[in-house]
């Protein structure tokens, strides 16, 4: 029998039968709804937002959290599956789901007050509300403790200071998980569309994530009620929590994206005739193509291996450290090589792989960059911190 060329070790073969039909109903819309689209989305400049309605009604946003709120209740295996799925069609798909699912619902979920709960995550789950999280600054992501935003109580309201910058869906949002400064450490607050003093600006003239909108968003004595503070969490372990979560789905998109560049070098590489016969006759194509499928190969085990220790409750942010490192790095260099094989067609957009790579120069950036990974595990194997 041959083999799945996207598939070598038959992972598949290691999922129960709803992650199988999890994947199958994502991978479903991706070619029928995203990739007809994303291409000309991406040329110009747009998240394409009709599709997010039906990204809530297939229950993609929050799949992880409980049924009691409007979610699907599904393991994080799943919800690996849903960000390779949508990253193979691109990246700012993937990224939507990312922010709404783990770096806001989740928050809701695990720090907020049952009324937050009930309040927002039914109406995010079903897109009625979107939201952003404010984390990275102006002057540097890599540092969250140099937190230059702050909030400063006011009789039973906080006031918010600052701003926050390369802030996905932020111009889409009707609530914002804005963590800030307080004279008790950092703490994070749901700051909703409207309140004054509050402005979201788009950031354009991006080579990257081009389908998929990024913010910075300004903070001007905005006045929120102690009911919009998360009361559940103080300090870095609140957004760092956060950010492990969507690092693991990270650690999963990618995939996608590096199969489908794959994909496209392998068809190209059928139908480019050169010197009398096809590209993939040489035997530098098919070093090249053996090693993306390799690399793919091993992305793809440390990803299911991360989902079941998740799901058995013995994920470390290291492990996710080291697949979100191993990953992203694989699918850029997969990207860039699929790019060189297809000659002067690849840097264009009617082929993927030179959106992809362009999008995953964000991804290898965003939720910790490659050198931070690298010293988050250097630090787990000598038990020094070099940062």
């Amino acid at each position: 029998m041959a083999l799945n060329p996207y598939d070598l070790y038959d992972v598949r073969s290691l999922l129960s039968e709803e992650e199988r039909a999890v994947q199958d109903t994502v991978a479903r819309f991706t070619d029928e709804r995203v990739l007809p689209i994303i291409g000309n989305a991406f040329d110009e400049g747009r998240f394409p937002k009709e599709l997010i309605p039906e990204i809530a009604e297939l229950g993609l946003l929050g799949s992880s959290l409980p049924e009691q709120y409007g979610c699907a209740g599904l393991n994080a295996v799943s919800y690996g599956l849903i960000c390779q799925e949508l990253e193979r069609g691109d990246s700012g798909i993937r990224s939507f789901v990312s922010v709404q699912s783990s770096l806001c619902m989740y928050p809701i979920y695990a720090y907020g007050s049952e009324e937050q709960r009930q309040r927002w995550l039914p109406d995010m789950a079903a897109a009625r509300a979107i939201g952003c999280f404010g984390l990275t600054e102006p002057h540097g992501g890599s540092d969250p403790a140099n937190m230059k935003t702050n909030a400063k109580r006011d009789g039973g309201d906080w006031v918010i200071n600052g701003s926050k910058m390369w802030i996905t869906n932020g111009n889409l949002a009707d609530v914002a998980i804005v963590w800030a400064m307080t004279d008790e450490g950092i703490q994070g607050f749901l700051v909703e569309k409207g309140m004054p003093g509050f402005t979201a600006q788009e950031i354009k003239h991006k080579m990257s994530l081009r389908a998929s909108v990024t913010s910075a968003l300004f903070f001007d004595n905005v006045r929120v009620p102690d009911s919009n503070r998360l009361p559940n969490v103080k300090g870095l372990k609140g957004p760092l929590g956060c950010l492990t979560q969507a690092r693991y789905g990270i650690t999963w998109g990618p995939i996608g994206a590096a199969i489908a560049c794959l994909d496209e070098a392998l068809r190209y590489g059928k139908e480019r005739i050169l010197f009398d016969r096809p590209l993939t006759a040489n035997q530098a194509v098919q070093l090249k193509l053996a090693d993306m499928a390799r690399r793919i190969t091993t992305a793809q085990l440390l990803s299911l291996q991360l989902g079941r220790l998740k799901d058995a409750g013995n994920m470390q942010p290291t492990q996710v450290s080291l697949a979100k490192w191993n990953n992203v790095r694989m699918a850029i260099d997969i990207a860039r090589e699929a790019r060189d094989l297809l000659g002067g067609a690849g840097i264009t957009t009617e082929h993927c792989p030179i959106r992809h790579a362009l999008n995953l120069e964000s991804v290898i950036t965003y939720e910790g960059t490659e050198t931070v990974h690298q010293l988050v595990v250097g630090r787990e194997l000598t038990g020094i911190n070099a940062f």
